[in-house]
């Protein structure tokens, strides 16, 4: 659809991104493959000529070099079924259409921010040493967002492919700080990060003397055939089972996604324990 094409790319140049342009999903794969790393995100439009949007999902998905790159699915049929599709098939960002401008940036904005951290974790994976590939076992406690950072760095290093694990690491980590340790809840997440206080309230919420004594732990331990896991807040737990899986109503969403996106990419099982404080984070070894 030209006419929606053009309203997409006057939304998104105004507000400051580069665009480029596709008019059939031959030419967006095309492109994708011919330059992997120029892209910060994809909307791709689930009905389009020559190469459907599903189909240059797959070819995403399939390519090493794009496997992480966010793609937001434009569709004009919004059922939670079709939804549902996309977000299996890899597809975690999702626009129906008509959609206003407002929503348009609020969508890619969470989409480039959350790659721009993929892409940041991948490149200091790269300067950090891989002596953990020694460790069999190991115990840490963790109690800010920094440290959270420094050791989902090191633990995923002591993994054969510490590019995939470092996101669902970094994800689960920061959960067990957020919404386990300081009981900040999805409705304030979202209004928080909505306002931009949301570092703010982190650093707030730390110092409180009824969050300042409390850590998180995470255990690492290898066997022969697997790396576990096991993450531990002091937090009063959640109803974990609603964010296993990616919800048809949080495609469209700014966060939320954290713990389906770790179960999808990064580790071969996640299982949650008791009232939702613990789980544990299983790799299977080659």
């Amino acid at each position: 659809d030209p006419i929606n094409l053009e309203i997409l790319i006057d939304h998104l140049e105004g507000a400051g991104y580069q665009t480029v342009s596709a008019m059939d999903g031959g030419e967006a794969w095309g492109r994708l493959e011919q330059e992997p790393d120029r892209f910060d995100a994809v909307l791709l439009d689930r009905m389009m000529p020559v190469m459907n949007g599903m189909e240059v999902l797959a070819k995403i998905k399939a390519n090493g070099a794009l496997d992480f790159l966010p793609v937001i699915m434009q569709t004009a049929a919004g059922s939670p079924e079709e939804v549902r599709q996309g977000i299996e098939a890899g597809a975690f960002y999702y626009l129906t259409k008509p959609f206003t401008k407002e929503v348009v940036l609020a969508i890619v904005r969470a989409a480039v921010r959350d790659y721009a951290k993929v892409k940041a974790l991948h490149r200091e994976l790269a300067e950090q040493t891989r002596i953990f590939l020694c460790l069999d076992s190991a115990q840490f406690h963790f109690r800010t967002m920094e440290e959270a950072h420094i050791l989902s760095l090191l633990l995923a290093n002591a993994c054969p492919d510490p590019g995939r694990v470092v996101l669902g690491l970094t994800e689960l980590m920061v959960n067990a700080i957020e919404h386990g340790n300081l009981q900040i809840t999805y409705e304030e997440k979202s209004r928080l990060q909505a306002e931009g206080a949301m570092d703010t309230e982190l650093t707030r919420r730390l110092s409180l003397p009824e969050f300042a004594q409390k850590n998180a732990q995470i255990a690492f331990l290898r066997n022969e055939k697997t790396i576990e896991f096991t993450i531990t807040d002091q937090g009063v737990g959640f109803d974990w089972t609603q964010y296993l899986d990616m919800s048809p109503d949080r495609g469209f969403a700014t966060h939320g996604r954290g713990i389906a996106l770790a179960r999808a990419l990064s580790f071969d099982s996640i299982e949650y324990q008791g009232v939702g404080n613990q789980l544990m984070c299983v790799v299977a070894l080659p």
